[in-house]
């Protein structure tokens, strides 16, 4: 009976929060007889919904209105992998480019999205945050070679990169030399607003770091690739001044 009590009170919540959202004219005395619960339970149905951090308001005394703040507008936010990703390392970006509005409220929002991750989402972005750094400013003298990476491009190269997929890439060197790499791309540096790919080409045997906006065109292979040891790549991530976000 417990059980079933417990199951119907969260049931009447997300239809309490439901009713909420529509902006409609409701009153607590409504509410109750469509629930088919008194007043009283449906009273302590919406403290625990204030407790939870919805702004209800309640006009004074019995059988007032009851609504929404009006300038509520934020409901549930829900995240694939690659948009929590996204999100997290704007944040840290902004941190690093000390951005004013990243002062106050960086780590509580950083916190608040770690809270609303599942337990399997949270394992697999701490797994991939670890494999992305961002670094201070770019030099004038890199600035100058700088263009704009190719869209395409970096969205093969983001996906190779969640996934673990080797990449076959076609490489512009700083002496205008082209060349054909496939490679598998482990670490991701960003050193606004220059992007850099950390991976382990297999036909050097050897870690090597490649300038996004130098990358011509990338092709996806199905090939997967094991993780290597961040030390094989630390000392060149470290000379740039990256740290994980």
């Amino acid at each position: 009976m417990a059980r079933d009590n417990t199951y119907n009170r969260l049931n009447r919540l997300d239809l309490l929060t439901s009713r909420l959202k529509a902006d409609e004219l409701m009153t607590i005395g409504m509410l109750a007889a469509e629930f088919g619960v008194s007043q009283r339970t449906l009273s302590r149905d919406i403290a625990i919904l204030r407790d939870r951090g919805l702004p209800i308001e309640a006009d004074a005394g019995r059988g007032g209105g009851i609504r929404l703040h009006r300038t509520w507008g934020v409901g549930r936010l829900a995240l694939n992998y690659q948009e929590a990703i996204e999100l997290l390392f704007s944040i840290a970006i902004a941190e690093k480019l000390e951005a004013p509005w990243a002062f106050m409220n960086s780590s509580a929002i950083r916190r608040k999205l770690a809270a609303s991750f599942s337990s399997t989402l949270r394992d697999r972005i701490k797994g991939l945050r670890e494999r992305i750094h961002v670094a201070g400013t770019t030099s004038p003298q890199i600035l100058s070679s700088f263009s704009t990476p190719q869209t395409d491009c970096m969205v093969v190269i983001f996906q190779a990169f969640l996934e673990m997929r080797l990449i076959t890439i076609t490489y512009l060197d700083v002496d205008s030399q082209s060349s054909r790499r496939t490679i598998e791309p482990h670490h991701l540096l960003i050193c606004p607003p220059v992007w850099y790919l950390y991976a382990w080409d297999g036909d050097k045997s050897a870690v090597r770091c490649f300038r996004c906006d130098r990358i011509e065109s990338v092709g996806l292979e199905d090939t997967p690739f094991p993780q290597r040891p961040y030390h094989l790549f630390e000392s060149s991530i470290m000379k740039m001044g990256g740290s994980a976000i």
